[in-house]
């Protein structure tokens, strides 16, 4: 392994469908056909060195997945990301790519900001239920498992969750950032539409988490299941609830040994500064 290079794509319309399986085929597909100089593990079975963070789950469309891969050459980080975003199907989509500089990728996946769109359901009944459920110290909710049906809270985790507003026949301001949309669903009459910021925790509180605590709290029950969306995953302020960008230690360490680079040279070109 001479090179990592870390990768944020996404998951849109249909294409959120795809199970985290379906996903890891298709990416292997797409490093095949850009011809990506993958570095193998060892032993009988060798397999491509890719490692996946945080992945969403099926069903689920997200604008912030990511995922590291390890090269036995080096590649400028922007054209790969050209060959492989021209090589996955559309709404795979591969938006960022960085050369790693950094370790804990993983680890900086603390938290993530998801928007809820409520098919059918008024904007005022929504507030009546995130105010009930933001009111409540604990709202358990109950989740099948592999090991059976568990009981845990999901308040605990939400560091935020608002009324951003309502969808009448068209987007409304924050309701299709990130170039988020929905475009596959008929849209409705009218609808609201949540905000939720939820702190990764073990066990993990997702989106379908909290809509079954807003039922437990406020009775509140859309008549259609809900379109989510992640908007963004990464380093999580606990005081301001903001999530940051995990791939910026990766972006500045970069510049800064091009910067570096860059002084080393002019510094051995005749006449350059000492």
């Amino acid at each position: 392994m001479v090179q990592r290079i870390r990768l944020r794509y996404t998951k849109r319309g249909r294409l959120r469908f795809t199970s985290h399986r379906d996903f890891q085929r298709a990416f292997e597909r797409a490093l095949r056909r850009a011809e990506v100089p993958m570095a193998y593990s060892a032993g009988f079975t060798p397999h491509p060195k890719v490692s996946y963070a945080g992945a969403a789950p099926t069903g689920v469309a997200s604008e912030a997945e990511y995922l590291e891969i390890a090269l036995a050459a080096r590649r400028d980080p922007e054209e790969l990301r050209v060959l492989l975003d021209e090589s996955l199907p559309a709404g795979l989509d591969v938006t960022e790519a960085v050369e790693a500089h950094t370790s804990g990728l993983a680890e900086r996946l603390e938290g993530s900001v998801w928007q809820l769109r409520l098919d059918g359901v008024a904007v005022e009944q929504a507030r009546r239920a995130v105010a009930a459920f933001l009111a409540a110290e604990q709202v358990e909710v109950e989740r099948t498992t592999k090991n059976g049906l568990r009981t845990f809270d999901a308040r605990g985790a939400v560091l935020a969750l608002t009324v951003a507003g309502s969808q009448q026949g068209q987007a409304t301001e924050g309701a299709f950032e990130h170039g988020v949309g929905d475009g596959d669903r008929p849209g409705p009459d009218g609808c609201a539409i949540l905000r939720l910021v939820v702190r990764h925790s073990t066990p993990a509180v997702r989106p379908d988490d909290v809509l079954s605590g807003l039922r437990a709290a406020a009775d509140l029950a859309p008549p259609v299941p809900a379109a989510v969306t992640r908007l963004a995953q990464g380093p999580l302020d606990e005081e301001s609830g903001t999530v940051t960008d995990p791939l910026a230690p990766d972006r500045d360490a970069a510049t800064a040994a091009s910067t570096q680079a860059a002084g080393l040279s002019a510094a051995t070109v005749p006449g350059g500064s000492a």
